[in-house]
């Protein structure tokens, strides 16, 4: 997709999201947060972000957050094994509900490696100062290693098919973004494996498999809506302040295993995408999105990089509106 089409599409979905969303104001924080995911439980949502120890917020209205304490106050015993001398500063984690816990995915990785694993623990309550609060760690769920791989275990989001199977989407660079089916258990891979690319964009040949390539794209989300599954990704690069060039884009399938298709009719494996929200002159980019229904409304959380404070992270929070032919759009960044 070349500039010039990113800027008229850009500019067309802000209309149209103004034409449908009236006199509504999206809502904003000021948190300072990397790669946010948030469930709900009782009247508090909780916010998870990339940080030491994974970064944890809480909040009664999506707008005040108060920060408490990370989920490992110590690394995981296993990173090193994965990352030599790992710092605990554990990347983009996912957070659901199933069966009475709560399960919570994170990336130990090296940047610009796929010298990466993905993990998961698990806990009965969301709350510090419950009772039955507390994270059980269970290990590694799935590893990347440079020279064997093709993709890199991170930025991993679960989601539940129309029979109830978990299918884990991660990824970033390199080959593409992966869908892999889970064990019921959720701790696991499925046996036998089931795996599939379901976004990725051109890379160029001659480089080396430890390169991560020029084929930018990252953190899948995939979002269920009235029979769709709804692809989100981020193209481009995080992670550098004021070069920041972060973008979300999505595409759609009635299939969770694919293949997804975006508003013009190309595929996510051929880098199709359809522009969702960008980076302007007040925020040098904008992604790593999670999209929830939350009090009947769907929102979407995502970071952007702030110009007017030396490009710091922050959180941004915006309302979904659909198009009448099903599509997803949101204010763009103030």
């Amino acid at each position: 997709m070349t500039d010039a089409r990113i800027l008229l599409q850009a500019h067309l979905l802000a209309v149209v999201w103004l034409l449908l969303a009236g006199n509504l104001v999206a809502q904003t924080t000021d948190i300072s947060v990397h790669d946010p995911v948030v469930i709900k439980q009782g009247d508090t949502y909780h916010l998870y972000c990339t940080g030491r120890g994974i970064g944890h917020f809480s909040s009664t209205d999506l707008e005040n957050w108060e920060e408490a304490p990370p989920v490992f106050a110590e690394k995981p015993g296993w990173t090193d094994s994965v990352v030599p001398e790992f710092r605990n500063h554990i990347w983009a984690p996912d957070v659901l509900f199933h069966d009475g816990r709560y399960y919570l995915y994170y990336s130990v990785s090296a940047f610009g490696k796929n010298t990466s694993a993905i993990g998961v623990a698990t806990t009965a309550s969301l709350h510090p100062d419950d009772d039955n609060y507390g994270w059980t760690d269970h290990g590694i769920v799935i590893q990347s290693q440079p020279n064997r791989d093709l993709w890199n275990a991170i930025d991993p989001n679960i989601v539940f098919n129309d029979e109830g199977t978990p299918w884990m989407s991660f990824g970033s660079f390199w080959n593409g973004l992966k869908l892999v089916k889970l064990d019921p258990s959720l701790i696991k891979i499925a046996e036998p494996q089931e795996w599939h690319t379901i976004a990725r964009r051109e890379r160029e040949f001659e480089l080396a498999d430890s390169d991560p390539g020029n084929a930018a794209l990252e953190a899948p989300f995939i979002f269920r809506k009235e029979g769709w599954y709804y692809q989100f990704l981020s193209w481009d690069l995080c992670c550098r302040g004021e070069n920041s060039t972060y973008k979300v884009v999505v595409g759609r399938s009635r299939d969770v295993e694919g293949p997804y298709f975006d508003r013009a009719g190309k595929n996510l494996f051929h880098g199709g995408g359809t522009l969702v929200i960008q980076g302007n002159k007040n925020y040098y980019g904008a992604g790593h999105c999670s999209v929830y229904t939350f009090d009947g409304e769907d929102r979407m959380f995502l970071h952007a990089y702030d110009a007017a404070d030396r490009g710091r992270s922050k959180l941004k929070v915006r309302t979904i509106r659909w198009t009448d032919d099903g599509w997803p759009m949101v204010q763009p960044l103030e």
